[in-house]
């Protein structure tokens, strides 16, 4: 037998906005994100990355384009993940321990059309935008902030204004093929100049899947943002939790006891961490452990 014929009956690219799609139907009103006083369910959360990937092909940008970002595990870098490549682009998360000449370094290597930038590291990256020797300024990438408040100032596009300009009702831009890029990563450079990892929307869907397969989630776990977003794409537990419909517990600063008190307050089912980091939390000092039993 030749076997069946590929067609829409039978085959779509896999990729990992699916999972948004779904977790705003299913799990629409229960909550996506949750970062100090801030609170989203899935429904404004698939609301505001469409509105982020309309924003950001009226730009002009169009398929395999790049944007870069470079923020803490902020609900604006969960939303990227997603809004990104809901507008046929590529998303690049920069490590947030970059100086400005390893910064430079990636984005020549980039060349991304957008700049997210967290207001706290605005200035490392206007240092780095100004080492470039190859780029010239009509060329260089436009700065967007992510800010914390409304009220903060800047002479540069903010986040939240930026989305207020998308359209709600825009047609998300599919892959072509599910090899086609979602987001480019670069390594950590301990041990030589960092080199640009490729994911692809099938590679991101199938290890997203397997991530909660092999952490056993169940629906609608809390995660506790602990790995950088930066690293792996979150290891992809970013795409994972949408599948599951769980929520992000989003952290600016990663300590023991802001893990701790997150664990508790938030009851927190699962989080991810090198073993530097499982280190800090069975080392963390007596003021500031609590039992994770009162978590359940």
């Amino acid at each position: 037998m030749e076997g069946t014929i590929r067609c829409s009956a039978n085959y779509v690219p896999l990729s990992p906005i699916s999972f948004l799609d779904r977790a705003a139907v299913v799990f629409g009103g229960r909550t996506s994100v949750v970062y100090g006083d801030i609170q989203y369910t899935w429904h404004q959360t698939r609301d505001r990355c469409v509105r982020l990937a309309t924003a950001l092909s009226d730009l002009g940008l169009c398929r395999h384009d790049v944007v870069v970002a470079l923020a803490p595990n902020v609900p604006a870098l969960c939303e990227l993940h997603f809004g990104a490549p809901m507008a046929g682009t590529v998303l690049c998360v920069l490590n947030t321990h970059y100086d400005s000449q390893m910064l430079a370094m990636a984005i020549e290597k980039t060349k991304p059309k957008v700049f997210f930038v967290d207001s706290e590291f605005l200035s490392i990256a206007e240092e780095s935008l100004n080492l470039l020797s190859n780029i010239t300024t009509e060329e260089q990438p436009l700065i967007i902030t992510i800010t914390e408040s409304p009220t903060e100032k800047s002479k540069h596009l903010q986040y939240e204004e930026f989305l207020t300009s998308g359209n709600p009702n825009f047609e998300v831009v599919r892959p072509v093929d599910e090899c086609d890029p979602i987001a480019l990563n670069f390594t950590s450079g301990i041990t030589s100049t960092p080199k640009c990892v490729v994911y692809s929307h099938r590679g991101t869907y199938l290890n997203a899947t397997a991530v909660g397969v092999i952490s056993e989630m169940k629906p609608m776990p809390v995660y506790l943002w602990t790995v950088p977003m930066y690293h792996c794409s979150g290891w992809c537990s970013v795409w994972t939790v949408a599948a599951f419909g769980g929520v992000n517990v989003c952290l600016r600063e990663v300590n023991d006891e802001v893990i701790f008190d997150n664990v508790v307050k938030r009851k927190v089912t699962h989080f991810g961490g090198s073993p530097a980091l499982l280190n800090m939390i069975a080392n963390a000092r007596d003021l500031v452990k609590k039992s994770f039993l009162t978590a359940s």
